[in-house]
């Protein structure tokens, strides 16, 4: 029994291992969480039954699976949990994620499933938890939801929770949005940053310990060489891992808070197409009128182009689309919010009995995290009004947690 167990086991540490590239790890001005962690052997680890919380993005440097670098440093890694879309990152968002077996032996519990948080007795068959998921930088983005339940379910239990840390792939875009609302918290709006909050987890953790969590034994294993004014492709070192099945690359992660907020609409945020989040359209769009509105605000970093598409799945299915594609000219200059109230103030204007602002108020509020970003888009507030009242939110927000990095600002 026990030598079928290690030979299950074995053959899970070799099949994982065959994703390895041949990048060489000696030199690089960069390490993530995992790496650091690799370095050590484990050492934080060793002795201890460990739980670990990631899906197929968890790779290191090399792209070595996590879990498979844990079981080749000889860690007793007793199962792993895995978040929306699933360890696989192939499940659409909003549906249910089922459990899975890795190697006939080791176990995936869903954290998106029946339940969104692990049970205090399955947390006590272990002596720490492992969070070790790409993040990308937006508060609606439900992994930081997931590690703030696990964390006070951890602090409950009394178990250790250890935050492998990885780059906020869109950290240079200045914060923006607005707050999280008292009631109108939700799983796609539980932590009170703003909406794009320049954060990595490992800062979200170490922030929410202080804030909520004070008696929960956290650890961040922090990256070395990370620099906070770089995009994920420009840090050396760091690969993007698709973390989630419409978010791809780093071009998606930076529109995405820009056209994520189409969700609660009539209008598709181009799921189902080759360009999920950069382009989005229905079939009552005009796509040289919605053109004509959306570039009389000049909005800057961001140029705009008339599409068609049939999405494949989600809203329209196999309808014909029309609509806008974004393309982002200048990260610098470019501001996603301000983009977004744009889009959601031209399509308001110009489809106000189609848009489905109405319809979709809770789910679009659960986004924004407060009724008044939709408020504003159906009383057809002007555009810097907006982004002012958000910004205000923002700064308020800066000089209340002026200490909240763990990396230096540039």
């Amino acid at each position: 029994m026990l030598m079928n167990r290690f030979l299950s086991r074995f053959f899970v540490l070799l099949l994982a291992c065959s994703v390895l590239s041949a990048i060489p790890l000696e030199g690089a001005a960069y390490r993530s969480g995992i790496d650091v962690l690799d370095a050590s052997g484990c050492r934080e680890l060793q002795g201890k039954r460990v739980a670990l919380i990631t899906n197929a993005a968890g790779v290191t440097a090399r792209g070595e699976s996590n879990y498979a670098m844990l079981l080749r440093n000889g860690i007793f890694l007793a199962f792993l949990m895995a978040p929306e879309h699933g360890f696989a990152v192939n499940v659409e968002a909003g549906k249910i994620a089922g459990g899975a077996v890795i190697g006939d032996t080791l176990r995936v519990y869903s954290l998106y499933g029946a339940s969104k948080k692990p049970s205090a007795a399955l947390l006590k068959t272990v002596d720490l938890v492992v969070f070790d998921l790409q993040d990308v930088g937006v508060r609606c983005y439900t992994y930081i939801s997931t590690m703030k339940l696990v964390m006070e379910a951890c602090m409950d239990a009394g178990v250790p929770f250890m935050v492998l840390d990885r780059p906020n792939p869109v950290a240079p875009l200045p914060p923006a949005g607005f707050m999280l609302e008292e009631g109108f918290e939700s799983f796609v709006g539980s932590v009170g940053v703003p909406f794009l909050h320049g954060m990595t987890v490992g800062e979200i953790a170490q922030w929410l310990k202080k804030k909520r969590f004070q008696r929960l034994d956290l650890q961040v294993v922090k990256m070395e060489g990370y620099r906070r004014e770089l995009f994920g492709d420009e840090l050396p070192g760091f690969a993007f891992v698709s973390p989630s099945p419409n978010i791809r690359n780093i071009e998606t992660a930076l529109v995405y808070p820009a056209t994520v907020m189409l969700e609660a609409t009539a209008v598709s945020e181009g799921r189902g197409t080759d360009a999920p989040f950069q382009q989005f359209g229905a079939p009552f769009i005009d796509s040289a009128q919605l053109l004509k509105e959306v570039q009389a605000y000049r909005l800057p970093g961001v140029e705009f182009f008339s599409v068609t598409f049939i999405p494949k799945s989600g809203k329209f299915r196999n309808e014909h689309c029309f609509g806008l594609k974004l393309r982002v000219s200048d990260r610098e200059r470019f501001s996603p919010f301000a983009t977004s109230a744009a889009l959601l103030l031209a399509l308001q204007k110009l489809y106000p009995s189609s848009l489905g602002l109405k319809n979709g108020a809770v789910f679009f509020d659960r986004l924004a995290g407060t009724p008044r970003f939709r408020e504003m888009i159906l009383e057809q507030v002007p555009l810097e009004v907006i982004v002012e009242a958000s910004r205000k939110e923002v700064q308020e927000f800066q000089r209340m947690h002026p200490l909240r990095f763990i990396y230096p600002e540039p």
